[in-house]
Protein backbone atom coordinates (compact mmCIF):
# COMPACT_ATOMS: atom_id res chain seq x y z
CA UNK A 1 0.00 0.00 0.00
CA UNK A 2 3.18 2.36 1.10
CA UNK A 3 4.02 2.66 -2.58
CA UNK A 4 0.62 3.74 -4.16
CA UNK A 5 -0.12 6.13 -1.50
CA UNK A 6 1.00 9.49 -1.13
CA UNK A 7 1.58 11.81 1.94
CA UNK A 8 -0.51 15.67 1.23
CA UNK A 9 1.48 18.49 0.48
CA UNK A 10 2.50 20.71 3.14
CA UNK A 11 0.20 19.56 5.30
CA UNK A 12 0.93 17.06 7.96
CA UNK A 13 -1.64 14.49 9.16
CA UNK A 14 -2.32 14.81 13.04
CA UNK A 15 -4.14 12.18 15.14
CA UNK A 16 -6.61 13.01 18.33
CA UNK A 17 -8.74 12.34 20.50
CA UNK A 18 -8.97 10.95 24.15
CA UNK A 19 -6.89 8.71 26.17
CA UNK A 20 -6.92 5.25 25.45
CA UNK A 21 -7.48 6.38 21.55
CA UNK A 22 -4.98 4.46 20.58
CA UNK A 23 -3.74 7.26 18.61
CA UNK A 24 0.52 6.86 19.53
CA UNK A 25 0.22 3.35 17.32
CA UNK A 26 -2.44 4.86 14.62
CA UNK A 27 0.67 7.84 14.09
CA UNK A 28 3.24 4.92 13.57
CA UNK A 29 1.01 3.29 11.02
CA UNK A 30 0.37 5.85 9.20
CA UNK A 31 4.21 7.19 8.97
CA UNK A 32 5.32 3.77 8.16
CA UNK A 33 2.62 3.61 5.18
CA UNK A 34 3.47 7.30 3.79
CA UNK A 35 7.05 7.04 4.76
CA UNK A 36 6.64 10.38 6.93
CA UNK A 37 8.38 11.03 10.12
CA UNK A 38 6.43 10.88 13.63
CA UNK A 39 6.42 13.08 16.30
CA UNK A 40 4.80 11.59 19.45
CA UNK A 41 3.63 15.25 20.89
CA UNK A 42 3.76 13.79 24.49
CA UNK A 43 7.71 12.79 24.07
CA UNK A 44 8.20 15.67 22.69
CA UNK A 45 6.97 18.06 25.91
CA UNK A 46 8.96 15.39 27.87
CA UNK A 47 12.53 16.15 26.19
CA UNK A 48 11.69 20.13 26.13
CA UNK A 49 10.34 20.31 30.15
CA UNK A 50 13.24 17.24 30.84
CA UNK A 51 11.32 14.78 33.12
CA UNK A 52 8.12 12.30 32.11
CA UNK A 53 4.96 14.21 32.02
CA UNK A 54 3.43 12.28 34.84
CA UNK A 55 6.32 13.85 37.34
CA UNK A 56 5.37 17.24 35.83
CA UNK A 57 2.41 16.86 36.36
CA UNK A 58 2.94 15.52 40.15
CA UNK A 59 5.47 18.48 40.89
CA UNK A 60 4.85 21.03 39.02
CA UNK A 61 0.77 21.07 38.39
CA UNK A 62 -1.56 20.36 35.36
CA UNK A 63 -1.50 24.47 34.48
CA UNK A 64 2.42 24.22 33.83
CA UNK A 65 2.31 21.09 31.54
CA UNK A 66 -0.23 22.57 29.52
CA UNK A 67 1.91 26.09 29.00
CA UNK A 68 4.35 23.56 27.67
CA UNK A 69 1.72 21.60 25.69
CA UNK A 70 0.68 25.04 24.06
CA UNK A 71 4.21 26.63 23.04
CA UNK A 72 5.72 23.39 21.85
CA UNK A 73 3.46 21.75 20.18
CA UNK A 74 1.67 24.79 19.15
CA UNK A 75 5.35 26.00 17.31
CA UNK A 76 5.66 22.30 15.90
CA UNK A 77 2.63 22.33 14.28
CA UNK A 78 2.91 25.81 12.92
CA UNK A 79 6.51 24.77 11.04
CA UNK A 80 5.60 21.42 10.25
CA UNK A 81 5.03 21.04 6.33
CA UNK A 82 4.43 17.42 6.63
CA UNK A 83 4.70 14.28 8.80
CA UNK A 84 2.59 12.61 11.10
CA UNK A 85 1.91 13.66 14.46
CA UNK A 86 -0.10 11.78 17.82
CA UNK A 87 -1.32 15.13 20.10
CA UNK A 88 -2.04 14.12 23.78
CA UNK A 89 -5.90 14.09 24.78
CA UNK A 90 -5.68 17.23 25.85
CA UNK A 91 -3.97 18.78 23.77
CA UNK A 92 -7.07 20.86 22.13
CA UNK A 93 -7.38 22.83 24.97
CA UNK A 94 -4.74 25.21 23.70
CA UNK A 95 -6.11 28.00 21.24
CA UNK A 96 -2.76 28.22 19.46
CA UNK A 97 -2.68 24.34 18.82
CA UNK A 98 -6.63 24.34 17.36
CA UNK A 99 -5.38 27.75 15.34
CA UNK A 100 -2.08 25.51 14.22
CA UNK A 101 -4.36 22.17 13.36
CA UNK A 102 -6.46 24.07 10.41
CA UNK A 103 -4.29 23.97 7.96
CA UNK A 104 -3.11 20.10 8.57
CA UNK A 105 -5.58 17.16 8.44
CA UNK A 106 -7.02 16.31 11.57
CA UNK A 107 -8.01 12.46 12.23
CA UNK A 108 -10.09 12.15 15.46
CA UNK A 109 -9.86 8.43 16.84
CA UNK A 110 -13.18 8.17 18.09
CA UNK A 111 -13.02 6.03 21.45
CA UNK A 112 -16.01 4.95 23.68
CA UNK A 113 -15.63 6.03 27.10
CA UNK A 114 -15.67 2.87 28.51
CA UNK A 115 -13.04 1.24 26.29
CA UNK A 116 -11.09 4.17 26.85
CA UNK A 117 -10.96 3.45 30.89
CA UNK A 118 -9.80 0.30 30.17
CA UNK A 119 -6.93 0.89 28.19
CA UNK A 120 -6.16 3.53 30.07
CA UNK A 121 -6.76 2.78 34.00
CA UNK A 122 -4.01 1.75 36.44
CA UNK A 123 -0.74 2.82 33.79
CA UNK A 124 0.02 5.98 35.34
CA UNK A 125 -1.80 8.62 33.64
CA UNK A 126 -2.57 11.06 35.86
CA UNK A 127 -6.09 12.46 34.70
CA UNK A 128 -7.33 8.31 34.42
CA UNK A 129 -7.61 7.55 38.52
CA UNK A 130 -10.72 8.59 38.81
CA UNK A 131 -13.84 6.95 36.71
CA UNK A 132 -16.25 9.56 37.32
CA UNK A 133 -13.85 12.25 36.99
CA UNK A 134 -12.35 10.79 33.63
CA UNK A 135 -16.15 10.63 32.41
CA UNK A 136 -17.18 14.08 33.08
CA UNK A 137 -13.68 14.76 31.23
CA UNK A 138 -14.27 12.77 28.52
CA UNK A 139 -17.79 14.84 28.08
CA UNK A 140 -16.26 18.01 28.42
CA UNK A 141 -12.96 17.52 25.48
CA UNK A 142 -15.64 15.65 23.37
CA UNK A 143 -17.19 19.13 21.34
CA UNK A 144 -13.12 20.49 20.91
CA UNK A 145 -12.13 16.86 19.16
CA UNK A 146 -15.60 17.10 16.61
CA UNK A 147 -15.24 20.95 15.88
CA UNK A 148 -11.28 20.03 15.13
CA UNK A 149 -12.23 17.11 13.11
CA UNK A 150 -11.28 16.72 9.74
CA UNK A 151 -11.97 13.03 9.88
CA UNK A 152 -13.47 10.64 12.03
CA UNK A 153 -12.72 7.02 12.76
CA UNK A 154 -13.79 4.69 15.44
CA UNK A 155 -11.00 3.54 17.42
CA UNK A 156 -12.07 -0.24 17.82
CA UNK A 157 -9.46 -1.54 15.63
CA UNK A 158 -5.84 -1.19 14.26
CA UNK A 159 -6.57 -1.44 10.64
CA UNK A 160 -9.39 0.95 10.56
CA UNK A 161 -6.62 3.71 10.04
CA UNK A 162 -5.41 2.01 7.48
CA UNK A 163 -8.46 0.83 5.52
CA UNK A 164 -9.64 4.78 5.72
CA UNK A 165 -6.15 6.27 4.60
CA UNK A 166 -6.59 6.33 1.01
CA UNK A 167 -9.99 8.58 1.57
CA UNK A 168 -7.80 10.37 3.85
CA UNK A 169 -5.64 11.54 1.10
CA UNK A 170 -8.30 11.71 -1.23
CA UNK A 171 -9.94 14.42 1.76
CA UNK A 172 -6.29 16.31 1.63
CA UNK A 173 -6.05 16.50 -2.12
CA UNK A 174 -10.07 17.73 -2.68
CA UNK A 175 -9.48 20.12 0.53
CA UNK A 176 -5.69 21.48 -1.24
CA UNK A 177 -8.23 21.95 -4.65
CA UNK A 178 -11.27 24.42 -2.59
CA UNK A 179 -13.34 21.73 -1.16
CA UNK A 180 -14.79 21.95 2.06
CA UNK A 181 -14.97 18.81 3.01
CA UNK A 182 -15.00 16.44 6.40
CA UNK A 183 -15.20 12.33 6.21
CA UNK A 184 -16.66 9.85 8.55
CA UNK A 185 -15.66 6.65 8.18
CA UNK A 186 -18.76 4.14 8.70
CA UNK A 187 -18.17 0.86 9.91
CA UNK A 188 -20.55 -2.06 9.93
CA UNK A 189 -20.42 -6.23 9.70
CA UNK A 190 -20.17 -6.06 6.13
CA UNK A 191 -17.59 -3.91 5.14
CA UNK A 192 -16.38 -0.24 5.87
CA UNK A 193 -17.04 2.56 3.75
CA UNK A 194 -15.80 6.77 3.84
CA UNK A 195 -18.63 9.35 4.18
CA UNK A 196 -17.73 12.65 2.60
CA UNK A 197 -19.61 15.54 3.48
CA UNK A 198 -19.19 18.87 2.70
CA UNK A 199 -19.27 21.31 -0.03
CA UNK A 200 -17.87 21.52 -3.57
CA UNK A 201 -18.01 17.57 -4.18
CA UNK A 202 -19.73 16.38 -6.97
CA UNK A 203 -16.66 17.91 -8.64
CA UNK A 204 -14.19 16.12 -6.45
CA UNK A 205 -14.15 12.86 -8.27
CA UNK A 206 -14.17 11.00 -4.34
CA UNK A 207 -15.22 7.79 -5.45
CA UNK A 208 -13.01 5.05 -4.33
CA UNK A 209 -14.60 2.15 -6.41
CA UNK A 210 -12.81 1.07 -10.29
CA UNK A 211 -14.89 -0.08 -13.32
CA UNK A 212 -17.28 2.04 -15.38
CA UNK A 213 -20.15 4.13 -13.24
CA UNK A 214 -23.82 3.46 -14.09
CA UNK A 215 -26.01 6.31 -12.90
CA UNK A 216 -29.49 6.40 -11.43
CA UNK A 217 -31.40 9.42 -10.69
CA UNK A 218 -34.31 11.11 -11.47
CA UNK A 219 -35.68 13.50 -13.78
CA UNK A 220 -35.59 16.63 -11.58
CA UNK A 221 -31.97 16.10 -10.21
CA UNK A 222 -30.55 14.46 -13.41
CA UNK A 223 -30.55 17.40 -15.74
CA UNK A 224 -29.33 19.45 -12.16
CA UNK A 225 -26.18 17.51 -11.36
CA UNK A 226 -25.49 14.19 -13.61
CA UNK A 227 -22.73 16.32 -16.17
CA UNK A 228 -20.65 17.26 -12.67
CA UNK A 229 -20.12 13.85 -11.99
CA UNK A 230 -17.62 12.89 -15.18
CA UNK A 231 -17.70 10.30 -17.51
CA UNK A 232 -20.37 7.77 -16.64
CA UNK A 233 -21.34 4.41 -19.12
CA UNK A 234 -25.49 5.18 -19.48
CA UNK A 235 -27.34 7.47 -17.17
CA UNK A 236 -30.91 6.15 -15.93
CA UNK A 237 -33.68 8.44 -15.31
CA UNK A 238 -37.18 7.88 -13.32
CA UNK A 239 -40.07 10.07 -12.86
CA UNK A 240 -39.60 11.65 -9.53
CA UNK A 241 -41.88 10.73 -6.64
CA UNK A 242 -42.20 8.29 -3.54
CA UNK A 243 -45.21 6.32 -6.39
CA UNK A 244 -41.79 5.21 -8.83
CA UNK A 245 -40.32 3.39 -5.68
CA UNK A 246 -41.66 0.30 -6.81
CA UNK A 247 -40.71 -3.28 -8.43
CA UNK A 248 -41.94 -2.27 -11.73
CA UNK A 249 -39.50 0.93 -11.75
CA UNK A 250 -37.06 -1.58 -10.49
CA UNK A 251 -37.32 -4.02 -13.24
CA UNK A 252 -36.80 -0.74 -15.42
CA UNK A 253 -33.60 -0.33 -13.99
CA UNK A 254 -32.42 -3.77 -14.06
CA UNK A 255 -33.17 -4.03 -17.64
CA UNK A 256 -31.64 -0.91 -18.38
CA UNK A 257 -28.20 -2.04 -16.63
CA UNK A 258 -28.66 -5.37 -18.93
CA UNK A 259 -29.08 -3.86 -22.09
CA UNK A 260 -25.93 -1.19 -21.71
CA UNK A 261 -24.00 -4.09 -20.71
CA UNK A 262 -22.87 -3.50 -16.74
CA UNK A 263 -20.91 -5.89 -15.21
CA UNK A 264 -20.04 -6.96 -11.30
CA UNK A 265 -16.84 -4.47 -12.10
CA UNK A 266 -18.69 -1.74 -12.40
CA UNK A 267 -20.75 0.48 -9.94
CA UNK A 268 -24.07 1.96 -9.69
CA UNK A 269 -24.36 5.93 -8.89
CA UNK A 270 -27.70 6.89 -6.97
CA UNK A 271 -28.00 10.06 -7.47
CA UNK A 272 -30.93 11.84 -6.02
CA UNK A 273 -33.37 11.81 -2.87
CA UNK A 274 -34.45 8.84 -0.76
CA UNK A 275 -36.89 7.77 -3.27
CA UNK A 276 -33.81 6.80 -5.75
CA UNK A 277 -31.25 6.14 -2.87
CA UNK A 278 -33.58 2.93 -1.62
CA UNK A 279 -34.20 1.93 -4.84
CA UNK A 280 -30.83 2.19 -6.57
CA UNK A 281 -29.53 0.30 -3.72
CA UNK A 282 -31.92 -1.96 -4.06
CA UNK A 283 -31.13 -2.58 -7.61
CA UNK A 284 -27.17 -2.96 -6.69
CA UNK A 285 -28.03 -5.37 -4.44
CA UNK A 286 -29.76 -8.03 -6.50
CA UNK A 287 -28.32 -7.16 -10.20
CA UNK A 288 -25.69 -9.79 -10.70
CA UNK A 289 -26.49 -11.19 -6.93
CA UNK A 290 -24.95 -7.61 -6.10
CA UNK A 291 -22.98 -4.64 -7.50
CA UNK A 292 -21.52 -1.40 -5.76
CA UNK A 293 -23.16 1.48 -5.02
CA UNK A 294 -21.87 4.70 -4.83
CA UNK A 295 -24.75 6.83 -2.83
CA UNK A 296 -24.98 10.94 -3.57
CA UNK A 297 -27.72 12.17 -1.58
CA UNK A 298 -28.97 15.28 -2.90
CA UNK A 299 -31.97 15.95 -0.18
CA UNK A 300 -31.81 16.56 2.94
CA UNK A 301 -33.62 13.50 4.02
CA UNK A 302 -31.16 11.44 2.37
CA UNK A 303 -27.87 13.37 3.51
CA UNK A 304 -29.24 13.33 7.11
CA UNK A 305 -30.54 9.72 7.16
CA UNK A 306 -31.42 7.13 4.18
CA UNK A 307 -28.05 7.50 2.41
CA UNK A 308 -26.34 6.12 4.80
CA UNK A 309 -26.55 1.88 6.82
CA UNK A 310 -27.17 -0.02 3.75
CA UNK A 311 -31.23 -0.63 3.88
CA UNK A 312 -32.67 -0.54 0.40
CA UNK A 313 -35.91 -1.04 -1.19
CA UNK A 314 -38.72 -0.73 -2.85
CA UNK A 315 -42.84 -0.10 -1.03
CA UNK A 316 -45.49 -2.65 -1.72
CA UNK A 317 -49.06 -1.18 -1.69
CA UNK A 318 -49.62 -3.16 1.61
CA UNK A 319 -46.79 -1.28 3.63
CA UNK A 320 -43.79 0.68 2.80
CA UNK A 321 -40.47 -0.69 2.18
CA UNK A 322 -41.79 -4.38 2.39
CA UNK A 323 -39.07 -5.49 -0.43
CA UNK A 324 -35.81 -4.92 0.11
CA UNK A 325 -31.97 -5.84 0.91
CA UNK A 326 -29.52 -4.78 3.16
CA UNK A 327 -26.46 -3.24 0.73
CA UNK A 328 -24.41 -1.27 2.36
CA UNK A 329 -22.87 1.59 -0.22
CA UNK A 330 -19.36 1.55 -1.54
CA UNK A 331 -19.00 5.27 -0.46
CA UNK A 332 -21.32 7.80 0.07
CA UNK A 333 -20.92 11.52 -1.01
CA UNK A 334 -23.07 14.29 0.44
CA UNK A 335 -22.61 17.69 -0.92
CA UNK A 336 -24.40 20.19 0.69
CA UNK A 337 -24.39 22.51 -2.25
CA UNK A 338 -27.30 20.42 -3.58
CA UNK A 339 -29.60 21.34 -0.86
CA UNK A 340 -29.74 25.00 -2.25
CA UNK A 341 -31.60 23.63 -5.06
CA UNK A 342 -34.70 21.78 -2.82
CA UNK A 343 -37.92 23.16 -3.15
CA UNK A 344 -39.45 24.51 0.26
CA UNK A 345 -41.85 21.64 1.34
CA UNK A 346 -38.69 19.18 0.33
CA UNK A 347 -36.10 20.35 2.60
CA UNK A 348 -38.73 21.03 5.84
CA UNK A 349 -39.54 17.14 4.99
CA UNK A 350 -36.55 16.98 5.34
CA UNK A 351 -36.06 18.75 8.35
CA UNK A 352 -38.04 15.92 10.24
CA UNK A 353 -35.02 13.54 9.59
CA UNK A 354 -33.10 16.35 11.69
CA UNK A 355 -35.03 16.27 14.61
CA UNK A 356 -35.75 12.44 14.75
CA UNK A 357 -32.06 11.74 14.86
CA UNK A 358 -31.04 14.82 16.94
CA UNK A 359 -33.84 13.26 19.95
CA UNK A 360 -32.23 9.93 19.91
CA UNK A 361 -28.71 11.54 20.01
CA UNK A 362 -29.21 14.09 23.23
CA UNK A 363 -26.41 16.04 23.97
CA UNK A 364 -24.81 18.54 21.62
CA UNK A 365 -26.94 17.77 18.24
CA UNK A 366 -30.48 17.95 20.19
CA UNK A 367 -29.50 21.35 22.29
CA UNK A 368 -28.45 22.97 18.87
CA UNK A 369 -31.65 21.59 16.67
CA UNK A 370 -33.79 22.62 20.18
CA UNK A 371 -32.06 26.11 19.77
CA UNK A 372 -33.60 26.62 16.30
CA UNK A 373 -29.95 26.04 14.07
CA UNK A 374 -30.60 25.35 10.69
CA UNK A 375 -29.50 22.00 9.12
CA UNK A 376 -26.14 23.17 7.78
CA UNK A 377 -22.95 20.60 6.73
CA UNK A 378 -22.21 20.60 10.30
CA UNK A 379 -25.47 19.36 11.45
CA UNK A 380 -25.69 17.02 8.56
CA UNK A 381 -22.37 15.27 9.57
CA UNK A 382 -23.65 15.12 13.28
CA UNK A 383 -26.46 13.41 12.01
CA UNK A 384 -24.85 11.16 9.81
CA UNK A 385 -22.57 10.26 12.67
CA UNK A 386 -25.27 9.51 15.18
CA UNK A 387 -26.57 7.00 13.13
CA UNK A 388 -24.01 5.01 11.89
CA UNK A 389 -22.79 4.87 15.48
CA UNK A 390 -26.35 2.94 15.91
CA UNK A 391 -25.77 1.20 12.43
CA UNK A 392 -21.94 -0.13 13.62
CA UNK A 393 -23.60 -1.98 16.63
CA UNK A 394 -26.42 -3.23 15.10
CA UNK A 395 -26.30 -3.83 11.33
CA UNK A 396 -29.69 -5.29 10.53
CA UNK A 397 -32.32 -4.25 12.85
CA UNK A 398 -32.00 -7.44 15.52
CA UNK A 399 -32.53 -4.61 18.10
CA UNK A 400 -30.29 -1.30 18.76
CA UNK A 401 -31.03 -0.10 15.60
CA UNK A 402 -34.68 -0.32 15.93
CA UNK A 403 -34.31 2.97 17.83
CA UNK A 404 -33.74 4.77 14.03
CA UNK A 405 -37.39 3.79 13.59
CA UNK A 406 -38.35 7.06 16.07
CA UNK A 407 -41.57 7.95 14.90
CA UNK A 408 -41.78 5.99 11.81
CA UNK A 409 -44.06 3.17 12.73
CA UNK A 410 -47.19 5.89 12.22
CA UNK A 411 -45.50 7.96 9.79
CA UNK A 412 -45.20 4.81 7.65
CA UNK A 413 -48.79 4.34 8.08
CA UNK A 414 -50.00 7.20 7.39
CA UNK A 415 -48.05 7.66 4.14
CA UNK A 416 -48.79 3.79 3.17
CA UNK A 417 -52.91 4.71 3.86
CA UNK A 418 -52.09 7.45 1.57
CA UNK A 419 -51.12 5.46 -1.28
CA UNK A 420 -47.20 7.37 -1.13
CA UNK A 421 -49.06 10.65 -2.69
CA UNK A 422 -50.52 12.59 0.06
CA UNK A 423 -47.45 12.86 2.33
CA UNK A 424 -43.74 13.64 1.81
CA UNK A 425 -41.96 10.55 3.71
CA UNK A 426 -40.38 13.40 6.39
CA UNK A 427 -43.87 14.72 6.50
CA UNK A 428 -45.73 11.52 7.91
CA UNK A 429 -42.81 11.48 10.00
CA UNK A 430 -43.52 14.33 11.81
CA UNK A 431 -46.52 13.48 12.49
CA UNK A 432 -45.59 9.81 13.30
CA UNK A 433 -42.70 11.64 15.97
CA UNK A 434 -45.75 13.57 17.17
CA UNK A 435 -47.57 10.04 18.08
CA UNK A 436 -44.57 8.26 19.75
CA UNK A 437 -43.66 11.52 21.78
CA UNK A 438 -47.24 11.28 23.10
CA UNK A 439 -47.51 7.18 23.44
CA UNK A 440 -43.88 8.08 25.35
CA UNK A 441 -45.59 10.24 27.31
CA UNK A 442 -43.50 13.16 26.93
CA UNK A 443 -45.65 16.08 26.71
CA UNK A 444 -43.41 19.12 27.35
CA UNK A 445 -41.04 17.61 24.73
CA UNK A 446 -43.94 16.66 22.27
CA UNK A 447 -44.80 20.26 22.52
CA UNK A 448 -41.20 21.76 21.58
CA UNK A 449 -41.19 19.53 18.77
CA UNK A 450 -44.30 20.45 17.57
CA UNK A 451 -43.43 23.97 17.76
CA UNK A 452 -40.51 22.88 15.82
CA UNK A 453 -41.97 20.99 13.13
CA UNK A 454 -44.86 23.97 12.47
CA UNK A 455 -41.86 26.59 12.28
CA UNK A 456 -40.47 24.78 9.50
CA UNK A 457 -43.52 23.95 7.64
CA UNK A 458 -43.99 20.98 8.78
CA UNK A 459 -47.86 19.25 9.19
CA UNK A 460 -48.62 18.74 13.06
CA UNK A 461 -51.94 17.61 12.38
CA UNK A 462 -54.46 15.20 9.75
CA UNK A 463 -57.01 15.75 7.97
CA UNK A 464 -59.78 13.37 10.03
CA UNK A 465 -62.10 14.07 6.74
CA UNK A 466 -59.78 13.11 3.90
CA UNK A 467 -58.06 10.17 6.28
CA UNK A 468 -59.59 7.26 8.00
CA UNK A 469 -57.54 7.27 11.26
CA UNK A 470 -58.81 3.26 11.69
CA UNK A 471 -57.01 2.37 8.34
CA UNK A 472 -53.44 4.33 9.95
CA UNK A 473 -53.99 2.18 13.33
CA UNK A 474 -54.61 -0.75 11.11
CA UNK A 475 -51.55 -0.01 8.82
CA UNK A 476 -49.45 0.51 11.73
CA UNK A 477 -49.97 -3.85 12.54
CA UNK A 478 -48.67 -4.17 9.34
CA UNK A 479 -45.29 -2.54 9.72
CA UNK A 480 -42.21 -4.39 8.75
CA UNK A 481 -40.85 -4.66 11.83
CA UNK A 482 -43.77 -6.79 13.75
CA UNK A 483 -43.06 -10.55 14.36
CA UNK A 484 -45.37 -13.65 13.94
CA UNK A 485 -47.64 -14.10 17.00
CA UNK A 486 -46.51 -10.81 18.58
CA UNK A 487 -47.49 -6.88 18.20
CA UNK A 488 -45.75 -4.44 16.18
CA UNK A 489 -42.97 -2.98 18.42
CA UNK A 490 -42.82 0.80 18.87
CA UNK A 491 -39.97 3.05 19.82
CA UNK A 492 -40.33 5.45 22.68
CA UNK A 493 -38.28 7.99 24.13
CA UNK A 494 -37.64 8.79 27.69
CA UNK A 495 -35.79 11.79 27.52
CA UNK A 496 -33.38 13.09 24.51
CA UNK A 497 -30.64 10.71 24.04
CA UNK A 498 -32.70 7.54 25.85
CA UNK A 499 -34.85 5.98 22.96
CA UNK A 500 -36.36 2.54 24.02
CA UNK A 501 -37.03 -0.01 21.02
CA UNK A 502 -39.33 -3.04 20.98
CA UNK A 503 -42.07 -1.23 23.36
CA UNK A 504 -45.24 -2.84 23.44
CA UNK A 505 -48.20 0.07 23.40
CA UNK A 506 -51.92 -1.15 24.23
CA UNK A 507 -54.59 -0.46 21.30
CA UNK A 508 -56.43 2.57 23.59
CA UNK A 509 -52.86 4.21 23.52
CA UNK A 510 -52.31 3.73 20.08
CA UNK A 511 -55.66 5.02 18.81
CA UNK A 512 -55.68 8.10 21.78
CA UNK A 513 -52.05 9.04 19.65
CA UNK A 514 -53.35 8.89 16.35
CA UNK A 515 -56.81 10.23 17.44
CA UNK A 516 -54.61 13.27 19.05
CA UNK A 517 -53.16 14.53 15.57
CA UNK A 518 -56.62 14.97 14.03
CA UNK A 519 -58.18 16.43 16.96
CA UNK A 520 -55.57 18.31 18.64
Amino acid sequence: MAAELTAPAGRAIVLIGFMGAGKTTAARRVGRLLDQDVVDADALIAERIGMPIDRCFAEHGEARFRAEESACVGEALEQADGGVFSLGGGALHSERIRAALRRHVAILLDVDVNVAWERAAGRGRPLARDPQEFRELYIRRRPLYMAAADVVVPADGRERVDDALPSILALADARARGADIRLLWATSDSHDYPVFVGRGLLDARLSPVSGQGFCVTDDQVGPRYVERLGPLATTITIPAGETNKSLATAEQVWVALGQHGMTQSDHLVALGGGVVGDLAGFCAATYQRGVPVVQIPTTLVSQVDSAYGGKTGVDLPQAKNYVGAYHQPASVIADVDTLASLPPAEAAAGYAEVVKTALIAGGDLWERVRSGAEPDADVIFACARTKLAVVAMDERDHGLRQVLNLGHTVGHAIETVTGYARYRHGEAVALGLLAALRLSEQDELRSEVAALLAAHGLPTTLDAEAIDLDEVIAATARDKKRRSGQAVPFVLLDAPGAARPGCQISDVALQSAVNELAHP
